[in-house]
């Protein structure tokens, strides 16, 4: 049976604050009678564990999944940064688009191991090979200021680093989080440190940090006199050992390649204690983690174990007054001592746990993906209490709206829904990622509302609130407005709802450079988020371009249509490195965001919205030869790069590579890590040797060696090996083997000059233990190092010639870095033997 309740309201006015994080997933989720015991256990735990690193993907998920099921502690894992400089093993997206990917990537690996996520403001700026480089880059006392703040709203009893302080953990960012860490340590009790937060938080003192040691490949810092910990139970209710636990959230980070095999049976983690009370055997020594710890705590913990004892996984409703008498008393002890207090955490606890066992479901989905400020929405409402138990629904509001009173007692199984249009406010945000709505010019992430440092995603501005009772006692369920849809393969899911503006102008390419001042084309796409849109575009000029809107006026007509407008420019500028912003004007009103999705079906879907401009350069280019051939890696966009500036560009598949005439293609290129993630691409080896000696040129992008990437077979004509060696300082100075050699002087003349402007690194993965055959072309490294020649090899092949390079021509050409530009029509264009 269902009940319809219709109802049609005034516009909203004030915005309820809510944080929803990956609410498409939540909203599906299940709860069983196992997970709900296993919510009641850790009830009755008192206690919390940080974890800290430095990315994604480096928390030990087999520790995180232990101490949060096993030992029931509240765990956190504080990532300081969101691996927004890391590669990327499954598209093209780098920078900020790869940060929320892998913000994604480690909620979704939360869910499953159990612990909570947070991060700081610190940007992932790529590789860095100490410490003393990252803070360069990092302002220290920023990202000092926000590990304090979390470890005094988490109050954690006992904090774990992943990495050391003295540098084994390799990575530059990886000494930085322990070194923050351990100095967080102290300051966080430190009342003169920080005082700015102690508006919102006290100050805490943890009970002790220790360093997880680890062995990972040839680096070993455990030792048999550590502490140690087995993190390899089964836990009967999870039907899982904490080792196939682990493999699952470890799978989650997708863009990473770090799909995991499971672990079964014993499983030592070994412990070095930094800082703090001393340690004989346990890591957790000295903790209280019960309820005795809390005043009246003695009380809870005994109401807490009746409740366990007398659960019925097949009434859990039998539960429910047991639960609402200890609920009452939590509540109570909550509002003397404050939200910031363990009484109230565990609260919120209990009344899931509460709701669950009453089988309460309620969810707010909108009628489409998109809202728009100033405009109307549908939303749909429904509530059902799927246990036999008396539950009297009295309202539902939607965005804070005044109440729809129901007044109406639950009949078991019965579903209530409620369905009203609001007008979505003028002044409510979009919901694009709160710490990129202002652009960051440094290594640290702008956020505008402190109470957002730390949150791993971005509030959910519309919700709905269904308020009840069960016997004496009242409650709110809030629950974000969500996008539900029912797709022929993957069944029902959920889509975040999306508050965008009404029209966005995207750049097709974000990117035009040039080698002359003939006039060109670039292209915006319009589209309309709303019915009826009439618009103009406009673009700001200067007075070193000449630009010409190609119709610029537009009529959309429906919500979704979109247009391409062409805009043509004549860069007179011969040294001119810029950017052409545009914008729509409707009504004496300015639109100027452009939109980028990042859509993959293992994360929700998200946006990014930027300023619509689209770089332009202009630099001395000359080309010679003109067909292309690509062969796609891991994803970048080096091809649409080489398109731009007037290649034709073929993109080749296995069969294509095995069956047709390479001979047409005046060079083939192969992109980044295709030998690692193209498992057939060595079947063609022999192809592409004989298209090199016969006159081809070949040139490979970087790929690695590793487990990650392992190299099967050889990928030249003569041997080499792909080291680790990078160079992370994208100023390093780069010096020639020979200024005479014809990859530096044909078609372009290549100088130190053409290195000004590189972005994040020069080069990884570059080649070493080279046959003889091979030249090699730059020299260079970082501050202390010893000097690296592998960036770029060349050798002739027969009538052709075969190049490897790690010169990070991904990241440069997207860039507009011209002098990646000029190179890499050398290493496209050199004369070939007659």
């Amino acid at each position: 049976m269902t009940i319809s309740v219709k109802t049609f309201c005034k516009p909203l006015s004030l915005l309820m604050l809510f944080f929803s994080f990956s609410m498409s997933f939540a909203q599906s989720s299940s709860v069983s009678s196992a997970d709900i015991l296993q919510s009641l256990q850790k009830l009755n735990v008192v206690s919390t564990v940080l974890f800290v690193a430095a990315h994604p993907d480096d928390e030990n998920t087999r520790l995180l999944a232990y101490l949060a099921k096993e030992k029931k502690f509240r765990t956190a894992y504080l990532s300081l940064t969101r691996g927004d400089g890391g590669q990327n093993l499954i598209g093209s997206e780098q920078g900020d688009m790869l940060g929320v990917i892998r913000t994604e990537e480690l909620l979704a690996a939360r869910r499953t191991d159990g612990a909570e996520q947070y991060f700081t403001r610190a940007v992932d700026f790529g590789y860095s090979k100490n410490p003393t480089e990252t803070f360069t880059h990092w302002d220290k006392k920023t990202i000092l200021g926000d590990v304090v703040l979390m470890i005094r709203r988490l109050k954690p009893d006992v904090i774990i680093c992943r990495f050391p302080t003295t540098g084994e953990g390799g990575h530059g960012h990886h000494t930085a989080s322990a070194m923050l860490a351990l100095e967080a340590f102290s300051l966080a009790a430190d009342s003169t440190a920080f005082t700015d937060q102690l508006r919102e938080v006290k100050v805490w003192q943890a009970k002790r940090i220790l360093w997880n040691t680890f062995n990972f490949g040839t680096t070993n810092t455990t030792a048999p006199d550590q502490f140690k910990l087995d993190v390899g139970a089964y836990n009967v209710l999870e039907g899982n050992s904490y080792g196939e636990i682990a493999a699952a959230s470890r799978t989650n980070h997708k863009s990473q390649g770090f799909g995991s095999a499971a672990q079964r049976g014993a499983s030592i983690e070994y412990f070095k204690l930094m800082k703090g009370d001393t340690v004989r055997s346990d890591i957790f020594e000295g903790v209280n983690a019960s309820w005795s710890r809390l005043p009246k705590g003695n009380a809870i913990t005994s109401k807490i174990d009746k409740i366990i004892k007398a659960f019925d996984p097949l009434r859990p409703e039998r539960s429910v007054p047991a639960l609402l008498d200890l609920h009452k008393s939590l509540k109570a002890l909550a509002l003397v001592h404050g939200k910031s207090s363990y009484y109230y955490h565990k609260q919120l606890e209990l009344e899931q746990i509460i709701f669950n066992c009453s089988g309460i479901w309620a969810e707010c989905t909108a009628k489409e993906v998109l809202a728009i400020p100033g405009e109307t929405v549908q939303l749909n409402a429904q509530f059902i209490v799927r246990n036999p138990l008396s539950v009297l629904l009295k309202s539902v509001s939607f965005h804070n709206l005044a109440d729809t009173t129901v007044d109406t007692f639950m009949r078991h199984n019965m579903l209530m829904k409620c369905a009203r249009k609001i007008t979505v406010p003028d002044n409510m945000p979009f919901t694009d990622p709160y710490w990129l709505k202002v652009p960051h010019e440094q290594a640290i992430h702008t956020v505008n509302l402190p109470r957002m440092i730390g949150l791993p995603q971005t509030d959910c501005p519309l919700n709905a609130t269904f308020k009840f009772s069960i016997g004496n006692s009242e409650f709110s369920v809030v629950k974000p407005v969500a996008f539900k849809l029912t797709d022929p393969v993957l069944g029902e899911y959920y889509k975040p709802l999306e508050i965008l503006p009404p029209v966005t102008v995207t750049p097709v390419r974000p990117v035009m450079v040039t080698g002359s001042d003939q006039e060109k084309s670039i292209f915006f796409l319009v589209k309309t988020n709303v019915d009826n849109f009439e618009g103009t575009l406009n673009v700001k000029m200067t007075s070193k371009l000449d630009v010409r809107v190609i119709s610029p006026s537009f009529t959309l007509l429906k919500k979704g249509d979109e247009k391409l407008i062409e805009v043509k420019i004549r860069i007179k500028d011969p040294q001119f490195n810029g950017n052409l912003k545009a914008y729509v004007m409707r009504n004496d009103k300015r639109y100027g965001y452009a939109i980028q999705r990042v859509a993959y079906d293992h994360i929700p879907h998200r946006f990014i919205l930027k300023e619509a401009d689209v770089k332009l350069v202009r630099t001395d280019m000359q080309m010679a030869g003109k067909k292309l051939a690509y062969i796609e890696g891991a994803g970048d966009d080096v091809a649409e790069c080489l398109s731009d500036i007037g290649y034709s560009v073929t993109s080749l598949s296995n069969d294509q590579l095995m069956n047709d005439d390479l001979s047409v293609y005046d060079a083939i290129v192969v992109g980044i890590r295709a030998f690692n993630t193209n498992e057939k691409l060595y079947l063609t080896h022999d192809r592409l040797m004989n298209y090199v000696k016969n006159g081809g040129r070949l040139i490979v992008q970087y790929n690695t060696n590793s487990r990650v990437g392992p190299l099967n077979a050889g990928i030249g004509p003569y041997k080499f090996t792909i080291s680790r060696n990078r160079v992370t300082d994208e100023k390093a100075v780069v010096s020639f083997v020979s200024d005479s050699l014809k990859v530096l002087n044909f078609p372009n003349k290549i100088g130190t000059s053409d290195f000004n402007q590189w972005v994040q690194e020069r080069g990884i993965y570059s080649a070493t233990e080279l046959d003889s055959a091979y030249q090699t072309v730059f020299a260079m490294n970082d501050p202390g190092e010893k000097v690296d020649k592998g960036s770029l090899i060349m050798a002739n092949y027969g009538k052709g010639y075969f190049v490897y390079t790690g010169l990070a021509f991904f990241r440069q050409l997207p860039a507009g870095v011209p002098g990646a530009y000029r190179l890499m029509i050398n290493l496209l264009s050199q004369p070939l033997k007659p």
